[in-house]
């Protein structure tokens, strides 16, 4: 029998500091964090295959349910049999999009907890571009791999990562559809610069909205201890951190020139680069919108290999 643990979410945009957090959370004994988990796709899996079959479709509804609802319940406390630690966080963007899965899952709304990174959209673009350019000096970047000709400059790319098929775009409409439908008290947004600049204050933040008691931590010796293989997923050094926590500087303004600046789609995606403070007051303003559609000249991944979805966490979606 497994023993029942405690289980938090971590979530958000990419490149905004899920790994460094994931890290920190790690240095509390009672704590136990993953790397980019794949665990929600196998209880999607389950969901989506269980009312396709025979044998549980012949069964009165009532007891199909509970049924499916203690494998997939059994399924996520399997996958933290490994640990000691009571209190487990699991690492996936997706998540965001499952929420009411979750809340089933872990016995109710009120027991869904997720910490939501984030960070200034440009800085989130200028870093994926960074990863490009870095992994483009000696191995081929995903997007090159899948249509080499329109992943050419620096403008296509940032369009390929704000379509709702890649990790920046989906992410964010992620996080605007779980408030939509009515999450926001069980999100805890964290801004990348604020873990950087003050880490004992945004932490302390964390563990109030977790309501679990606080450690301290060393934020000069934050020793990682999840580890993926980042040539999986397309770009080298894609989760490695520092080890010092410290305050980084915006860098999107040196890594974008006026050929990206001066765009309409650059200037639309100003208008949201940190848009979940619009969350963070009463929600009686005006919300975050669109992220730019594919400009007409073709700068889109539609033409991309669909097997090829430049995200750490793949499609999450598991088909029966």
């Amino acid at each position: 029998m497994f023993k029942t643990k405690t289980v938090y979410i971590v979530a958000g945009l990419p490149r905004s500091g899920s790994t460094l957090l994931m890290n920190i959370l790690g240095q509390n004994p009672s704590f136990h964090a993953t790397s980019t988990s794949g665990i929600l796709d196998i209880i999607l899996y389950i969901r989506n295959s269980w009312n396709n079959n025979a044998a549980f479709l012949a069964a009165d509804r009532e007891s199909r349910e509970t049924r499916q609802i203690n494998v997939m319940r059994g399924t996520l406390a399997g996958y933290f049999a490994e640990t000691d630690r009571p209190i487990c966080f699991d690492k996936n963007r997706s998540w965001l999009e499952y929420l009411e899965t979750l809340s089933v899952i872990v016995g109710g709304r009120d027991n869904v907890k997720v910490l939501v990174t984030v960070r200034d959209m440009r800085d989130v673009l200028a870093s994926f571009e960074k990863r490009v350019r870095d992994t483009a000096a000696l191995a081929q970047p995903p997007m090159e791999q899948a249509d080499a000709t329109r992943f050419k400059t620096a403008a296509q790319r940032v369009q390929w990562f704000i379509d709702n098929s890649q990790p920046v775009g989906r992410s964010y409409n992620a996080i605007r559809d779980a408030v939509t439908r009515g999450w926001r008290d069980r999100m805890h947004f964290i801004d990348y610069a604020d873990l950087t600049r003050d880490p004992a204050g945004t932490m302390a933040g964390v563990y109030e909205f977790l309501g679990e008691p606080p450690v301290i931590h060393d934020f000069a010796n934050v020793e990682q201890i999840t580890r993926e293989d980042d040539h999986f997923h397309g770009f080298r050094n894609l989760h490695v951190i520092r080890r010092t926590v410290e305050p980084q500087p915006p860098s999107w303004a040196a890594v974008f020139d006026q050929t990206v600046r001066s765009t309409p789609m650059w200037k639309e995606i100003e208008k949201v680069s940190r848009f979940w403070r619009a969350y963070l007051r009463p929600m009686d303003g005006e919300l975050p919108g669109d992220l730019p559609t594919p400009a007409a000249d073709g700068i889109s991944p539609a033409g991309a290999d669909p097997g090829t979805v430049v995200d750490d966490t793949k499609n999450t979606g598991a088909k029966a």
